[in-house]
């Protein structure tokens, strides 16, 4: 006698096939509202700082996206934008900060994140040296940056609605 409990097979893949129709509609959100998000970046301190707090490419992505249309927590000038993302399960009020830059929409790079009860906020100085790193990585040209993203110091994570490195969604 099966448990009531344990997940039949087609209970199993009847999520799993919800799952990916999820991320699909999370990742073409922006082409069904007429917004551009082009490309998103990370460099290669926030990921290591990202894969330690659970944060994920598709959270990125998403708050891309919120951005895009205007929900910006600070403008902290310099081509530097702060926004709070939500980590799995403690929502935006408990989950981290992170400090982008945007490009016309375009190219949005993630340069430094904290979590809210590790600090309040960064520094004038540190916010001097994110508004310098900002408007190098945001003048470089597309060769460039291909250059960065081989090299590591730079990883792509969205590219045309599509999150790097996840299987394509049909």
């Amino acid at each position: 006698m099966k448990s009531i409990l344990r997940p039949t097979r087609s209970i199993a893949k009847l999520i799993h096939i919800l799952k990916r129709a999820t991320r699909a509609l999370d990742c073409h959100i922006t082409e069904r509202h007429g917004q551009t998000m082009r490309r998103v970046f990370q460099t290669r301190h926030f990921a290591c700082w990202m894969r330690k707090t659970g944060l994920t490419n598709l959270a990125l992505c998403k708050a891309v996206v919120e951005m895009a249309g205007g929900l910006i927590d600070a403008d902290l000038e310099g081509d530097v934008l702060k926004k709070r993302v939500a980590l799995p399960g403690r929502g935006k009020s408990g989950g981290v900060r992170t400090l982008v830059a945007p490009r016309r929409g375009t190219k949005w790079v993630f340069l430094f994140g904290f979590e809210k009860g590790d600090r309040a906020n960064i520094s004038d100085v540190e916010l001097e040296g994110l508004q310098l790193l900002a408007s190098d990585l945001l003048a470089r040209t597309n060769r460039q940056r291909d250059q960065a993203i081989a090299e590591g110091a730079v990883l792509e994570i969205c590219h045309d609605y599509k999150i790097q490195g996840e299987e394509p969604t049909s």
